[in-house]
């Protein structure tokens, strides 16, 4: 199976997605409204999806992957391609690590005049 877009479009695609996903995820806007809308989501539905640029990304591909597409399954691919996209941007241009840094364990040594008295099993402790 060919696909209808070519990859100009594909591309086209993409940062058409990842430019209006930004916008309503992560960008003030003009006269502030973006926020405004955000703020007014609050923790509906739409909120919680204005602040997942991943779940939002799908949103915002969708329609346009069924403008762009013939047929059912080039549709889902483009679909999947352009969120996908949109996301690989995201990550490339946030300047922010894509996984948290490593948990770092510190325990604190036991005093001198105690290490003694300490025993290995916790229900013989003091």
């Amino acid at each position: 199976m060919a696909l209808s877009v070519s990859m100009t479009g594909l591309l086209i695609g993409i940062l058409a997605v990842w430019r209006v996903t930004h916008l309503l995820w992560g960008e003030d806007g003009p006269g502030d409204l973006f926020v405004g809308i955000r703020l007014a989501a609050g923790k509906s539905f739409l909120g919680k999806l204005l602040d997942c640029f991943y779940c939002l990304s799908l949103w915002i591909a969708a329609p346009l992957a069924w403008f762009v597409g013939k047929g059912w399954l080039e549709r889902v691919l483009l679909w999947l391609a352009f969120s996908g996209g949109a996301i690989v941007l995201e990550r490339l241009s946030s300047g922010r690590p894509s996984a948290p840094p490593p948990a770092i364990w510190h325990e604190e040594p036991l005093p001198e005049e105690n290490k003694e008295e300490q025993t290995p099993n916790v229900m013989l402790r003091r």
